[in-house]
């Protein structure tokens, strides 16, 4: 037993990257159609006007690119703690703004890009990541 966690302590940073790289690739995937299309931003900017979001042209834009940039920072473990910070910042404004009257199952999907971010926050990117390289880990 004491060699097997031995083994996946020696082995978390594995787990931590898989992690980043999921939610990094879920968060670019989410906001691609606003980046290549308009008309999808506009839709967007549609949608946040729904919600009562102040200046919702600015709010479109800053979400998607927030994201945009943020997924392409865990994913490669750059700068992931900036990142993760703003994540936590956009999905809490999703879910009281937005997903506030959902369901649970409405709601899951920011609450797991928000608990991801937090663990990212807390635990960096882990030493397979650009963030350690630079600091010569």
């Amino acid at each position: 037993m004491h060699t097997i966690k031995n083994w996946l302590k020696s082995n978390s940073d594995w787990a931590i990257l898989m992690l980043r790289i999921f939610v990094g690739l879920r968060l670019c995937y989410g906001v691609l159609d606003n980046v290549f299309s308009w008309s999808h931003m506009l839709e967007f900017k549609h949608f946040l006007i729904q919600f009562n979001f102040p200046l919702p042209m600015i709010s479109a834009i800053t979400s998607v690119y927030l994201q945009l940039l943020a997924g392409l920072c865990f994913i490669l473990g750059l700068y992931t703690r900036y990142a993760a910070v703003l994540m936590i910042l956009n999905f809490l404004i999703a879910l009281i703004m937005v997903h506030a009257s959902d369901s649970f199952e409405g709601m899951t999907p920011a609450l797991t890009m928000l608990f991801c971010s937090v663990v990212f926050l807390f635990y960096g990117p882990g030493r397979l990541a650009l963030d350690a390289l630079k600091k010569g880990k």
